[in-house]
């Protein structure tokens, strides 16, 4: 046997816990195997000649990103819009309640709110919207009676079904032209991020304390 992949191992396995501390990756064969390939993409990509807009004048690759993010999620509000012109939908987050509504069951109000990331008054809105559509319908919990169930209705469901044909190409042209190999890296790049911000959304820090209190609690250098 060669003891010196042991001692590799070892000293790998050391290096991603002590790079671990605010547990981006669980801590787990697939999470340590998750360290090592995004290590080996990172040494992949590490490089001078990589360029983006502005970088020549000093801007960061961190405001590079945060700008392309913005931008993709007008892109999809655009398309988003086309796929429901032609509806009664209002807008994209009428059809995305009531994707999410189908896809994983009844759930509280609050918690339908969370999952699409709104605040509450805006989520309200949203939901006595698809209320007097009728496409949901909210019943009391049978554990606690002051929270609502919502779930959706037979009429949500049929006007769901009749756009999700364009709905469906609308994601797809999202996608734009990556290939499956790179939409899979993507989803993957994404994952991560949506894992390490949503454990701070649910905090619900004030606005006012947001960014200091994550700078002072996680480490951004070898994530």
């Amino acid at each position: 046997m060669d003891f010196q992949i042991i001692k590799d191992i070892l000293a790998l396995l050391e290096e991603f816990n002590s790079k671990n501390i605010n547990s981006f990756y669980p801590s787990t064969i697939e999470g340590f195997k998750s360290w090592i390939s995004d290590q080996q993409s990172l040494k992949n990509s590490d490089n001078d000649d990589f360029h983006w807009e502005g970088k020549e004048n000093g801007r960061s690759i961190e405001s590079a990103i945060t700008t392309l993010l913005v931008h993709l999620n007008r892109y999809a509000k655009n398309y988003s819009k086309s796929a429901i012109s032609d509806s009664d939908f209002s807008t994209q987050e009428d059809f995305i309640y009531l994707i999410n509504l189908k896809s994983f069951g009844e759930m509280s109000k609050i918690d339908l709110i969370k999952k699409n990331i709104h605040e509450k008054p805006v989520g309200n809105l949203i939901i006595n919207r698809l209320l007097k559509q009728g496409w949901i319908d909210q019943k009391d919990s049978d554990r606690d009676k002051r929270i609502k169930i919502i779930y959706i209705t037979e009429k949500g469901e049929l006007a769901l079904d009749n756009q999700m044909k364009k709905i469906r190409q609308a994601t797809q042209i999202i996608s734009g032209n990556l290939n499956h190999s790179e939409k899979k890296e993507l989803l993957r790049i994404l994952t991560k991020l949506d894992d390490f911000h949503q454990p701070i959304y649910q905090k619900n820090i004030e606005n006012k304390d947001l960014i200091e209190t994550v700078n002072k609690n996680f480490s951004f250098e070898n994530n």
